[in-house]
C-alpha cells in the first residue's frame, strides 16, 4: 500500500504511522527506565507498542521514506540504532517488499549493492553473495535463530523485516549451520516474523504476473484482553501457475501465525509457520566446460529444462521466545525453535560443450529429511560506575540438526541438448550411481554447536564514544555417516574462540564514525586426498579476519553510509605430499549506501560497492593474484520513488541494477560480462466501497536482457544462472 499519501476519505493512518503499526519486534532488548509514578494499590497500565514482540523496546522505527528501519538487530547485541552500532547494517521494510512485490528474501536483497544472488549446491537454493562470499539459506537466522527459515527458498508472506548485517560475525550471530561449506563469512541475514499491529489489520491481496501465475494472500491481525496484550498475526497465501521462463510453473502454498503477549515485567511470543513450495520443469544453472569459454546467455525466456523435472520442498518450522524483566536494569530472555524439512528433487543440470550451447547432462534424484533444534539464552544489565555507562551481555546458544539423504543417477552425459534449441528427451532411469534408498534415506549428517558469548558496551561522554569489547568460545561438531550403510565414516568436534572488537565515536549528531575487528567461523577440513601422508588429520576451524573503518550520516530526511574494509580467509590443498591450510583469499572494498526521502515526495534507496576479490595463495601459485569466483569488481544499485503531484495517491519508482564483470574459474579464463537491468512500477492508492485499495504494477528487466546473472555459489562451483526475462506484475490489496 502506498502509505505516505492518504486522501480525506480514507480510514487507516498516515504513512509512518501506518508503518510503525506495521512494524514487528524482534529480539530481547533492555526494558526502558523504570516509571516515575508511585508505587500504590493501583497497578499501572501495561503499554502495547506497536507489533509488541518478546522485547521491551519493539522494532526500530523506519527512516524517513519508509523503506529502511533506523535499526536493526546486530546478534548478540540486540537491537540497535544504525547511528549507534560499529557495523554496517540495513533492516529492510515489509513496506518496500509490498510496494515492489518481493517474492522472496532474494528479491528483497536486490536493492543492496553488496549483495548478489546466486545458486548453491547445483538445485534451486538461494545463495546470497555478501562483500563477495557466500551465505547459504541454511545460515539465514528466523529472529535471531539459525536453521529454522526453509533450506531453498523463502517467500516474503512471512516477513516484517529483512536484516542484513555486511561483515564476519562469528561473534554477534555465532557460526551459522552452513558454514561447513564455508558460508556465514560474509554477513548475516535476520528475518523478523510479523506481529499484530494495535490497529486491527484485515487485508486481502490478489495479483498476476507473466506466465499466467495467480497469487491470493490474506493478512488479518487483532488484539485481545486487557490493556490489548495479546496479539494474533496470521498469514494465508497461494502462487500458482507459469512464469516468465517458457514452460516453467511454480506453486507455493504459505501460512504463518503470529502470537505474542505482553505483562508487567514479561512479554511472550510464537511463530508457527508452514511453507509448500513446487516447481515444475524449472530452468537449471548451467557448469560451464573446463577451460572453455563461457557461452553467450540465451534468450531469456528460453527454458533449457528437461520437461519431467521438478524441485519440491516443504517445510513446518516455530519458535517460542520470552523475556524477562529481573530488576529495572537487568533483562533475561530465552528461545527455542524447531524445523522439520522435506525435499524431493529431480534434476538434470547441462554442461556446457563448447560455445555453440551445445551441453551434457544426467539425470540427478535426490531426497532429504532434515530435523532442526535450535536455542538461546541470555541476560543483559546496565550499570554506571565511574563516568562510564555499561551495557554487559552473556548469552548461550545451542543448535543440532539430523539430515536423512538418498541420490540416484542416470548415467553421466547421456543426455545432450543445445541452451539455444534444447531437445527433451524421456527421462532415463536413475540407477546408474546411487546412494541410499530414495523410498528410505538413512541419516547422513548430524551437524551440532554450542557457544557461549559475553560483551560489554562502555558509553563515554554523554554516549558520543562508544566501545564494544566480546568474546565468544564456540564448539562446531559434524558426523558423516555412509548414504547406504548408516555406518559412520567421519566425526569432526573442534572449538574456537573468537574476538570482537568495535570502536563508535559521535562528533556532531549527524555523523558517526566507527572501526571494528570481527572475525569469521567455518569447520575445518578434514585431510583427504591420493597419496598424501596425513590422511584424516582435523584441522582446527578456519578464521578469516575483517578490518573496516567507515562513517554514518543521519541528516533526518537522507541517510548515508560508507565503508572500507579488508577480510582475509583461508583454504586448504594438497602441497609435497601433504594436505594443508596454504591458501588465502583477500576480499577488500569500498560500500557507499544511501537512503531516505530527500525532498518531498521522492524516495531513494541505493548504493555502490567496489570489491577487489583476489587468490592469494594457489596450489603451485598457479592462479596467485587472480579474481575469485563469481565475484564482480563493481554492484550498483540506485531505486528513486516519486509521489506525482498532479495525481493524488500515484506514485511512481525506477531501480537500476549493475553488476560488473566477474569469472566463473579460479584461472580466470571464462567470463561473464558485465550487465545492466532496469525495474519500473507504479502505485495507485485510492477507495473502493469505503475502504483502502492499492493498486501495483511492475514491470521487471524492462528491455528482457539475456544475461548470466551469476557464477559460483558453492566454494570452487562456477554454476551460472541465467536472469529472469523481462516480467510484469501486477496486485490489488484491499483494506477493510
Amino acid at each position: 500500500m502506498n502509505k505516505r499519501y492518504t486522501p480525506s476519505f480514507a480510514p487507516r493512518p498516515n504513512a509512518l504511522a501506518l508503518a510503525t503499526l506495521l512494524a514487528t519486534a524482534a529480539h530481547a532488548q533492555v526494558p526502558p527506565a523504570p516509571s516515575t509514578e508511585p508505587s500504590g494499590g493501583t497497578l499501572s497500565t501495561v503499554t502495547v507498542k506497536a507489533n509488541a514482540d518478546a522485547s521491551a523496546e519493539g522494532l526500530s522505527a523506519p527512516f524517513a521514506g519508509g523503506q529502511v528501519a533506523r535499526g536493526s538487530r546486530v546478534g548478540v547485541l540486540g537491537n540497535q540504532d544504525i547511528m549507534d552500532t560499529p557495523f554496517s547494517t540495513t533492516g529492510y521494510t515489509a513496506e518496500l517488499m509490498q510496494d515492489q512485490q518481493a517474492r522472496s528474501v532474494g528479491d528483497v536483497l536486490l536493492n543492496d549493492a553488496s549483495v548478489r544472488a546466486a545458486r548453491g549446491f547445483g538445485n534451486f537454493q538461494q545463495v546470497y553473495n555478501i562483500r563477495g562470499l557466500p551465505v547459504f539459506s541454511d545460515d539465514v537466522a528466523y529472529n535471531g535463530l539459525y536453521g529454522l527459515v526453509p533450506r531453498q527458498f523463502m517467500a516474503t508472506e512471512f516477513i516484517e523485516r529483512v536484516e542484513i548485517l555486511r561483515g564476519a560475525n562469528a561473534f554477534v550471530g555465532g557460526a551459522g549451520p552452513g558454514s561447513s561449506a564455508g558460508g556465514g563469512l560474509g554477513g548475516l541475514i535476520n528475518v523478523v516474523p510479523k506481529r499484530a499491529p494495535n490497529e486491527p489489520l484485515s487485508r486481502v491481496t490478489a495479483g498476476v504476473q507473466t506466465g499466467g501465475q495467480v497469487s491470493l494472500a490474506a493478512d488479518l491481525a487483532r488484539r485481545f484482553g486487557p490493556d490489548q496484550a495479546t496479539g494474533l498475526r496470521l498469514n494465508l497465501a497461494r502462487r500458482d501457475g507459469g512464469t516468465g521462463v517458457d514452460g516453467e510453473k511454480q506453486t507455493l502454498d504459505v501460512a504463518a501465525l503470529g502470537l505474542d503477549w505482553r505483562g508487567r515485567g514479561l512479554r511472550l511470543s510464537a511463530d508457527l509457520g508452514f511453507q509448500d513450495h513446487r516447481l515444475r520443469e524449472p530452468r537449471p544453472s548451467v557448469t560451464p566446460g573446463t577451460g572453455l569459454p563461457i557461452a553467450e546467455a540465451p534468450d531469456p525466456s528460453k527454458n533449457f529444462a528437461q520437461p519431467w523435472t521438478r524441485s519440491d520442498g516443504r517445510d513446518v518450522f516455530g519458535t517460542v521466545r520470552a523475556e524477562v524483566d529481573l530488576s529495572d536494569q537487568v533483562v533475561a530472555w530465552a528461545a527455542f525453535g524447531a524445523r522439520e524439512g522435506d525435499e524431493d528433487n529431480v534434476l538434470s543440470n547441462p554442461t556446457l560443450a563448447d560455445t555453440a550451447g551445445n551441453t551434457t547432462a544426467e539425470r540427478f534424484d535426490n531426497v532429504r529429511k532434515e530435523s532442526v533444534q535450535t536455542a538461546e539464552a541470555g541476560v543483559r544489565g546496565r550499570w554506571r560506575t565511574g563516568g562510564i555507562d555499561h551495557e554487559l551481555m552473556l548469552s548461550a546458544a545451542t543448535f543440532k540438526s539430523r539430515a536423512r539423504n538418498a541420490y540416484a543417477f542416470s548415467p553421466f552425459g547421456g543426455i545432450a541438448s543445445n541452451l539455444y534449441q534444447p531437445t527433451p528427451v524421456a527421462a532415463p532411469a536413475a540407477n546408474f550411481f546411487l546412494g541410499g534408498d530414495l523410498a528410505n534415506p538413512l541419516v547422513t549428517e548430524r551437524l551440532g554447536a554450542s557457544s557461549l558469548a559475553v560483551a560489554d558496551t562502555l558509553s563515554f561522554l554523554d554516549g558520543d564514544v562508544r566501545l564494544s569489547l566480546g568474546l565468544r568460545r564456540q564448539s562446531l561438531r559434524n558426523t558423516a555417516y555412509n548414504y547406504t550403510s548408516g555406518a559412520q565414516e567421519s566425526h569432526y568436534d573442534e572449538s574456537r574462540t573468537t574476538p570482537m572488537l568495535g570502536l563508535l565515536v559521535k562528533p556532531s549528531r549527524a555523523w558517526s564514525l566507527y572501526a571494528n575487528y570481527a572475525e569469521g567461523l567455518v569447520k575445518g577440513d578434514t585431510a583427504s586426498g591420493v597419496g598424501i601422508v596425513n590422511a584424516g588429520q582435523i584441522f582446527a576451524p578456519y578464521v578469516s579476519k575483517q578490518k573496516e573503518i567507515g562513517a554514518k550520516y543521519d541528516g533526518g530526511g537522507i541517510g548515508a553510509s560508507v565503508a572500507l574494509f579488508s577480510l582475509r580467509k583461508p583454504s586448504a590443498y594438497v602441497e609435497n605430499n601433504v594436505y594443508g591450510v596454504f591458501g588465502e583469499q583477500r576480499n577488500r572494498g569500498l560500500e557507499f549506501n544511501v537512503y531516505g526521502a530527500p525532498v518531498r515526495s521522492v524516495r531513494v534507496l541505493g548504493g555502490l560497492t567496489l570489491l577487489d576479490a583476489k587468490q592469494m595463495r594457489t596450489q603451485g601459485g598457479v592462479n596467485d593474484g587472480k579474481d575469485a569466483i563469481g565475484v564482480p569488481g563493481h554492484q550498483l544499485n540506485l531505486g528513486v520513488e516519486w509521489d506525482l503531484p498532479v495525481a493524488r495517491g500515484l506514485t511512481l519508482d525506477a531501480r537500476l541494477i549493475r553488476t560488473g564483470k566477474q569469472y566463473a574459474d579460479a584461472a580466470n579464463t571464462q567470463a561473464l560480462p558485465a550487465w545492466n537491468r532496469v525495474d519500473v512500477g507504479a502505485r495507485y492508492l485510492t477507495e473502493f466501497n469505503g475502504s483502502l485499495l492499492t493498486l501495483r504494477a511492475r514491470v521487471e528487466n524492462l528491455t528482457d536482457k539475456g544475461y548470466w546473472a551469476s557464477a559460483g555459489g558453492f566454494p570452487g562451483a562456477g554454476y551460472l544462472v541465467l536472469g529472469a526475462p523481462r516480467t510484469f506484475v501486477v496486485s490489488a490489496s484491499v483494506d477493510f
